[in-house]
């Protein structure tokens, strides 16, 4: 009994196992309160292409010496409103203006490392860096998850007509395009601040897996959110036990947690759907 105790307590005795742990969870709020929006309205692009577009403004911030965060808070921003102009001014399908602007975004940040004598240390913005969290990023990630899990109550009715019924959003003055570009910065704060979790690579699975997990077991949007955020949080604490102890990438192992996840209810809905 002691040896179990101590093997559950001991990875959090270090302060920067505690600071990740309360990290991971906010993040993993942020985005899994999310990821049903992204998998329900097909988002899943846009929210890799976000990811990815904020290496110019990490890579500025960086030589600047400034804050990471706010720089790819900014180039976040700057790559979610120039998807959302091209889109509607140049009449382009949405996937090709995020594909345009992904690219171009992604390739501008390259150019700028490379005049960076010392951009290999900005390694943990691809892979992340979970235990790498400070104080500052702590209160910085919290606000964020406060701001979106606020909005999406707040916002709550008008997300869910805009999203399944446009028509009748339109019909009661509520505009479409207003509230898709309200979700649009929503997802461009929870991907920022997933890259100090699990790095840009891998952004996508916590904006997309908890919420394809739970549409597995649910049609209900509302039990869906409460689904994906439970599933995202479990697998952030057994993704940090698993990596203390066998002493891998804490990113990763997250996402492969979550993988898991996704795969057992796949599995359960196929075992569902056969007994009926």
């Amino acid at each position: 009994m002691d040896a179990l105790i101590e093997f559950i307590i001991e990875p959090f005795t270090h302060t920067f196992m505690v600071r990740g742990l309360i990290g991971g969870l906010l993040t993993a709020v942020a985005c899994a309160s999310l990821s049903a929006f992204v998998v329900w309205r097909g988002m899943s692009f846009m929210g890799d292409a976000l990811a990815h577009a904020v290496l110019p403004g990490i890579a500025i911030a960086y030589a600047a010496g400034f804050s990471l965060f706010l720089g790819a808070l900014g180039a976040a921003a700057a790559a979610a409103a120039a998807m959302g102009l091209f889109a509607w001014q140049n009449r382009l399908k949405e996937d090709a203006a995020i594909g345009v602007v992904f690219v171009g975004f992604f390739a501008l940040g390259l150019v700028i490392l490379s005049r960076i004598a010392a951009y290999s240390d900005l390694g943990h913005i691809l892979f992340g860096n979970i235990l790498g969290i400070s104080t500052g990023d702590l209160i910085l990630i919290a606000a964020v998850t406060l701001a979106i899990v606020a909005t999406l109550s707040l916002c709550f009715k008008e997300l869910i007509t805009a999203s399944f019924d446009p028509a009748h959003a339109m019909s009661i003055g509520l505009s479409p395009e207003l509230v898709r570009g309200l979700l649009l910065a929503l997802i461009a704060l929870a991907a920022v601040t997933a890259i100090q979790t699990v790095g840009a690579v891998l952004v996508l699975a916590l904006l997309v897996t908890p919420g394809a997990a739970a549409a597995q077991i649910t049609r209900r949007l509302s039990v869906s959110l409460l689904l994906a955020a439970g599933m995202a949080s479990i697998a952030t604490l057994l993704g940090l036990y698993i990596s203390y102890y066998t002493d891998t990438p804490s990113g990763g192992v997250i996402v492969l947690v979550l993988t898991g996840m996704f795969c057992l209810c796949a599995g359960i809905a196929a075992v569902c759907r056969t007994s009926l």
